[in-house]
């Protein structure tokens, strides 16, 4: 946008970025990605993947120049409105479909935890038994350990 287009119209830019603006809402309700969001509309409308060919024209016209598609639009209002409505569900599998870590959980993770503690407490307790066995008659229980025969033998 020009100059002189911005003084004939200065609250332009404020209504063509209104509806990123949209978009950006609907992505932080659902907590996702901006462009997640329009992978996202454009499967709800077009009810399949984006396309590769399409993926770089989209990036740029959207990042680059504030071009929402109508769909994607679409999408962030109904977003919006359900959020409002209170019927949103952002844990919901259909929003988190190109999330990677979405659903992923930790099998046994309780059993996993207390098998890691119970061997971090076996190798310590192993550590200080050997550190006590070691040393005969250790003149003091912090390190160094010397024992009363090295003590005896330095000491004239």
């Amino acid at each position: 946008m020009n100059l002189w287009q911005t003084l004939l119209r200065p609250d332009r830019e404020e209504q063509e970025t209104a509806e990123r603006r949209e978009v950006g809402r609907a992505a932080n309700i659902l907590q996702v990605g901006e462009f997640q969001l329009l992978q996202l509309a454009y499967r709800a409308w077009h009810d399949g993947d984006l396309p590769e060919a399409l993926v770089d024209r989209l990036f740029h016209d959207y990042m680059l120049h504030d071009e929402v598609p109508h769909w994607a639009r679409h999408y962030a209002r109904q977003i919006l409105r359900l959020d409002e409505a209170g019927r949103l569900d952002i844990n919901h599998a259909q929003y988190h479909l190109y999330d990677s870590e979405f659903g992923e959980s930790v099998p046994n993770g309780a059993r996993r935890f207390w098998v890691a503690a119970g061997g971090l407490f076996v190798l310590l307790g192993t550590a200080i038994a050997v550190a006590e066995y070691s040393v005969d008659s250790p003149t003091s229980q912090f390190p160094p350990y010397f024992n009363e025969k090295e003590i005896s033998q330095t000491v004239p």
